[in-house]
């Protein structure tokens, strides 16, 4: 038995004063099936919080989401401390990933963010204030 089965048959007779080896394998199928369920077809979900857990794509999200209006790439590389490419490969990351938006004209890069990503950060900021 591993350690983790072992915590979790303890678990078990905490909760119902008696454990076997059927409730710890009862109590193992419904987390994998919890499982299934909080990552079934989960990969764009979990791409945008992968994308967010970088600080130079975390800050450029929210400074878009803030902003009043498109921001260019020219108007966003002087707010951090890393190279234009750097800065221009966040933002695709970000396009990529739902949290940004994109228009080109001419030479300029124009940039946006989405309602997903003005969702996330309300939410959060909402539910931050609460407390």
């Amino acid at each position: 038995m591993s350690k983790t089965e072992s915590r979790l048959r303890r678990l078990i007779t905490d909760e119902l004063g008696d454990c076997c080896d059927a409730d710890v394998d009862r109590r193992l199928d419904e987390l994998q099936g919890l499982a299934e369920t909080a990552f079934a077809e989960d990969s764009t979900l979990s791409e945008v919080f992968r994308v967010l857990g970088n600080n130079t794509r975390y800050r450029l999200a929210r400074i878009l989401s803030v902003a009043d209006g498109e921001l260019c790439v020219c108007e966003l590389e002087p707010l951090f401390d890393v190279t234009g490419s750097a800065v221009s490969h966040a933002l695709s990351d970000l396009v990529d990933a739902g949290l940004a938006e994109r228009r080109k004209e001419g030479n300029w890069r124009y940039y946006t963010s989405t309602a997903l990503a003005d969702t996330l950060f309300e939410t959060a900021e909402r539910e931050v204030n609460r407390t």
